[in-house]
């Protein structure tokens, strides 16, 4: 399981997590605001440079400068996944989350809001010449991505006739849906400015799906420095320094005007993500309600199947694949070793996520496209299979040679004393490890969700970003874990008790 899960779980638990104390005080003893954001795709918010990738710019980090110069405090920015910036706010890792962050009612129910600080609607894209999208109805019955634990994930979740794809980032949405994985896609404002627009092969369609604002979220036990954040962005928004910085990144739009708005200044947010307006005259309401967190139980289980399902199939793969790899490196030629052993070096040598995501991202480039599953299933065999292959070696090796010259003296031929004489033997010694690997297996498919398979523990993160229960659905998730797993260490020895006893 990703490392993130088990920290989520442990500060959570963790009785000191609830002691309320304000950050500001902090803040002013070490000069240092520390804002959370996530550079993964993160433009025009928070993202490198290209020119220089050491340099992170956008115009977020502008927005925190001219605020730091306004607190009198230098900003630090801390890294992470989007879909863990509120957690990392929770456990103190940072004092603020700003990256494109919506003021919703969930969020508000665990986090405090600054005032708004952008105002944005959700823009549907599609590729070039499809003029199908015009409204959110029309994306009924269709693939539509969008980036996870978003407000426009939400809005596509709200109707089951529509597929909801959720990403981490917008590069590999708006990717696939130039490959035609997806029909559209659905983003803030913002981010469909900057990706889909300049690009060729894509267009933003129809109207604009809603409004809602973006806003600094703070732990709930932080008033003083909410209040100092809010008093900072009124003075750059009243001195017009805000407007200076959306239009030197071509963010400034007509909502704009809305900033300096009365009701905004009080620091009591106008739209907190409850109504979602359009530029019809008429307003749509979509009443946002929060399930108690048991009712995500299905989802989980459903996310299990997956993880079974492909954990069973890639083994299959592996074991198939280790079979052959094993016996090339052993048993074949001169060229047939060189090709087995080269494989298993590679593949062991480098991430299993960047196979997958060669697989699934970079295999189009040679016209060759795979859809996500059969990539994960893939990716995850032919991964296992270098590491099958030499357990299968070492269990083969590990029988006397004195067993194969003496199938040989009787008449037996090499295969024979292989499939007959050695295998068996080594069924003892290859047994317990390919176990331990089926195993590992069930937990290493949650790397998968990165190419947009929706297993286990991606439908536990989709869960806890909407509820915020992270330690209940945590013990759920794990618990699911636990019974996938245990039954087969049971089978696992009790096959080694066999073959013990069949051999004595």
């Amino acid at each position: 399981m990703p490392k993130r899960f088990l920290f989520t779980l442990l500060f959570l638990s963790c009785p000191a997590f609830a002691q309320p104390h304000d950050s500001w005080p902090h803040i002013l003893d070490t000069g240092e605001l520390r804002w959370c954001a996530d550079i993964s795709g993160g433009a025009p918010y928070v993202f490198p440079n290209e020119k220089n990738p050491k340099q992170i710019i956008g115009f977020e980090v502008d927005l925190m400068e001219a605020v730091g110069k306004e607190l009198h405090v230098q900003p630090r920015l801390v890294l992470g996944p989007w879909e863990d910036l509120v957690p990392m706010l929770l456990r103190g890792d940072c004092d603020t989350v700003v990256n494109g962050l919506e003021i919703t009612s969930e969020r508000q129910k665990v986090i405090d809001f600054s005032i708004p600080y952008y105002y944005f609607t959700e823009q549907i894209t599609a590729r070039k010449g499809d003029n199908r999208f015009k409204r959110l109805e029309d994306l009924r019955g269709h693939r539509v991505g969008t980036l996870a634990a978003s407000l426009a994930e939400d809005i596509l979740k709200k109707d089951s006739a529509i597929t909801t794809v959720p990403y981490p980032s917008p590069v590999e949405s708006y990717r696939d849906l130039e490959l035609g994985r997806l029909d559209a896609a659905l983003f803030d404002g913002p981010i469909a400015a900057w990706y889909a627009a300049p690009n060729p092969n894509l267009a933003n369609v129809g109207e604009p799906v809603g409004q809602s604002s973006y806003g600094a979220g703070f732990q709930k036990d932080s008033p003083i420095l909410r209040r100092k954040m809010n008093e900072a962005l009124t003075q750059i928004i009243r001195s017009g320094e805000i407007e200076k910085i959306y239009r030197r990144w071509n963010l400034w739009t007509p909502l704009q005007s809305m900033l300096s708005s009365p009701a905004d200044v009080s620091g009591e947010p106008i739209n907190d993500g409850s109504r979602l307006t359009t530029r019809r005259d008429d307003v749509i309401k979509v009443r946002r309600i929060q399930k108690p967190w048991f009712h995500f139980i299905p989802l989980l289980i459903q996310g299990a199947g997956m993880t079974i399902l492909i954990s069973c199939l890639s083994m299959a793969l592996a074991v198939v694949g280790g079979f052959l790899l094993c016996f090339g490196k052993l048993y074949g030629g001169g060229p047939a070793r060189v090709i087995c052993n080269s494989y298993i070096e590679v593949v062991r040598g480098t991430p299993l996520l960047i196979q997958l995501y060669l697989l699934y991202y970079g295999l189009p480039n040679l016209g060759i496209q795979l859809n996500a599953f059969v990539a994960a299933t893939l990716g995850m065999g032919f991964n296992y299979a270098a590491y099958e292959a030499e357990i299968y070696r070492a269990g083969l090796l590990s029988v006397p040679k004195g067993q194969s010259d003496a199938a040989r003296s009787i008449g037996m031929t090499r295969n024979q004393t292989l499939w007959h004489i050695i295998l068996p033997q080594a069924m003892r010694t290859i047994l317990p490890p390919s176990t331990n690997d089926f195993i590992a297996l069930f937990k290493d498919t949650s790397l998968v969700s990165i190419i947009t398979v929706t297993e286990l523990t991606k439908a536990y993160s989709t869960a806890a970003t909407t509820t915020y229960r992270f330690l209940e659905l945590g013990l759920v998730t794990a618990a699911l874990y636990f019974a996938m797993s245990y039954p087969l260490s049971v089978w696992s020895r009790a096959m080694e008790n066999k073959r013990h006893a069949a051999f004595h």
